[in-house]
C-alpha cells in the first residue's frame, strides 16, 4: 500500500511541474508582452439574435398560462385534472388553442 503511494507521488511531481496551473504558487510577474488585454471581437462579428416565431411565441405564451394554472391549483385538484404536468399541458394546450384545430 506504501509502495503504490509513493509511485503515485513520485510520478506526479513532474505532471506538476510541467503544468504551473496545478502549482500551488502562481507564476512570478510575466512578461510585458503577456500583459496586453486580449481584443474582444468586434460587435459585427457575433451572431445576430434570434427572434421566436409567431408560433413560438404563441407557444410560450400559452406554456405560461398553463403553468400559472397548475400552480394555482391544490393537490386535490391535480390530482382530479391528471397525476402529471405534461397530461395537464396537453387538455390546457388544446382549451387554449380553441379544440383540435392543431
Amino acid at each position: 500500500m506504501i509502495d503504490r503511494l509513493v509511485r503515485i507521488a513520485i510520478l506526479s511531481v513532474p505532471l506538476l511541474a510541467a503544468c504551473p496551473a496545478l502549482a500551488k504558487d502562481p507564476p512570478a510577474k510575466e512578461s510585458p508582452a503577456r500583459e496586453t488585454p486580449a481584443k474582444a471581437p468586434p460587435a459585427a462579428e457575433a451572431p445576430p439574435a434570434r427572434t421566436p416565431s409567431p408560433g413560438q411565441s404563441a407557444t410560450r405564451e400559452r406554456q405560461k398560462t398553463c403553468g400559472a394554472e397548475w400552480r394555482a391549483l391544490s393537490d386535490a385538484q391535480k390530482a382530479a385534472q391528471g397525476p402529471k404536468w405534461p397530461q395537464y399541458w396537453s387538455k390546457c394546450n388544446k382549451r387554449l388553442k380553441g379544440g383540435d384545430k392543431a
